[in-house]
């Protein structure tokens, strides 16, 4: 490719842009508390939380939003996470 072409990515950066804003609202939708279900599956979506004291045992999974079929798997990046208001 020469420099004088350029790629044209803005069908991509809208498609990507669409997806995380609807990712994002999600996650502040099920920490506010309210329930949602799978887009692939319709079945509803977990909220897994870290462990909040030192006698409590780890959860198998890490932090995150998960459905029972396993369509839904977004791991939350706990720090990232308080930051979100």
């Amino acid at each position: 490719m020469s420099d004088t072409q350029k790629l044209d990515f803005s069908a991509v950066n809208g498609t990507t842009l669409a997806s995380f804003n609807q990712h994002k609202n999600l996650i502040k939708r099920m920490l506010k508390g309210n329930s949602a279900t799978c887009s692939e599956c319709n079945k509803p979506l977990i909220l897994q939380l870290p462990p909040n004291t030192h006698k409590a045992k780890p959860s198998e999974k890490a932090p995150g939003i998960y459905c029972a079929k396993g369509c839904t798997d977004i791991e939350l990046d706990m720090e990232a996470v308080a930051l979100i208001k």
